[in-house]
């Protein structure tokens, strides 16, 4: 038993692989995306393909998924295969804008199904209605990990396999999948191959950061690697590229650590503007005992608001909605407890939305401000009766 399409999605990239026909990887720019979008591009590169471009979604100014922002400044490459990696699950408007541009789009995505599902041409989600694959709690790049080995078959030499599941590993943990089943042990024999990894990047991390704790004890391997993902997830673009990617496909440790260098003094800044938000926040949450958590600003970084909603979910233990309020919209992330489902909350309340997915103890959503106050009534709603 295979994951619905995934054979299908498969053959149509190595049916574009021999008919030389462009093909563009497009993966969300966190480090789930990110691996995701490495093993995709070194298969088809492994298979002789040429990938035409890569694509990583600026979250902060384009939002979560395939943006109208990205396909104006990819429109050039159509006619063109466009693959998205982690992402694309609830861009309905969005699919249809791509294949208007001449893109024929396959997905491939974990994140829970909303009530339909894009027009794409292939979609593969373990998730999805009619899928009988007995697992269905994989990343992304877990799901592209297999991918891999329907594309490459006896192409894929065991070093190749360790070294994906070296990606599979991080971009999992980072993902904070449950940890059972095929996901326990790709984290497993990923965490194997790490510490002996051949890409400069990852070399690099395990030989110059400090890995001691507060209490000066060594880290095991384990927290290493937390440590890593953490240092990974600090937002750094270049070239439209975000730095996880940019550090593991460095072709060298010079490289590597000149990224990991800035990285690590970004990394402090980032702490810091986390516990100020944190702060406020807290300062908000005393004035109301409300059933949920839902608080906005304008001075608020929406890509901080992940960290800082996890915190405030797991001490409060209550659904929590923080965003950023911009002129007229605004875009903002979800941490909900064990129990309960943030995606069916959100579900409940579409009608209010632009956009909203994910996961149901972590997701993300966008509104126009005027909805504000009556999303959070609809929420309340929900939660009282849930």
């Amino acid at each position: 038993m295979e994951i619905k399409n995934l054979k299908k999605a498969a053959d149509r990239i190595l049916k574009a692989i021999k008919s030389k026909e462009k093909i563009i990887i497009y993966g969300d720019a966190d480090l789930d995306g990110a691996t995701s979008v490495i093993i995709l591009k070194e298969a088809i590169q492994n298979l002789g393909g040429d990938v035409s471009a890569i694509y990583f979604p600026d979250r902060g100014k384009e939002g979560y998924g395939i943006s109208k922002t990205a396909l104006d400044f990819l429109k050039d490459v159509a006619p063109a295969l466009l693959v998205a990696l982690d992402c694309g699950i609830g861009n309905f408007q969005e699919v249809k804008i791509a294949k208007s541009l001449g893109f024929e789009v396959i997905i491939i995505d974990h994140h829970q199904i909303l009530d339909k599902l894009p027009e794409a041409s292939i979609i593969v989600d373990p998730k999805q209605k009619g899928d009988k694959y007995p697992f269905k709690e994989f990343a992304a790049v877990g799901i592209v990990f297999k991918l891999s080995q329907v594309l490459l078959k006896e192409k894929m030499s065991e070093a190749m396999r360790k070294n994906f599941l070296e990606l599979v590993a991080l971009g999992t943990i980072a993902d904070m999948m449950i940890e059972q089943d095929e996901n326990k042990l790709f984290i497993m024999k990923g965490l194997e191959s790490l510490e002996n990894s051949w890409r400069p990047g990852i070399k690099e991390f395990l030989n110059t950061i400090p890995f001691i704790s507060q209490e000066k004890n060594y880290l095991n391997l384990r927290q290493k690697i937390s440590k890593i993902i953490s240092i990974l997830n600090v937002r750094d673009i270049e070239n439209k590229m975000p730095a996880s990617f940019r550090v593991l496909t460095s072709s060298s440790s010079e490289d590597a650590e000149k990224i990991i260098e800035k990285l690590l003094k970004k990394n402090e800044v980032k702490k810091e503007k986390i516990r100020e938000i944190l702060q406020e926040v807290e300062e908000l949450i005393t004035e109301t005992n409300e059933e949920i958590i839902f608080k906005g600003k304008s001075s608020w970084e929406l890509l901080l608001l992940s960290s800082v909603a996890s915190i405030i979910c797991n001490k409060y233990k209550k659904p929590t909605f923080l965003f950023k309020k911009g002129k007229t919209k605004s875009q903002g992330t979800v941490r909900i407890p064990k129990g309960l489902d943030g995606v069916k909350a959100m579900m409940s309340c579409r009608q209010l939305l632009e956009t909203y997915g994910g996961h149901s103890l972590a997701a993300g959503f966008s509104l126009k401000n005027e909805n504000l106050e009556k999303f959070k009534e609809c929420l309340i709603k929900y939660f009282e009766k849930a």
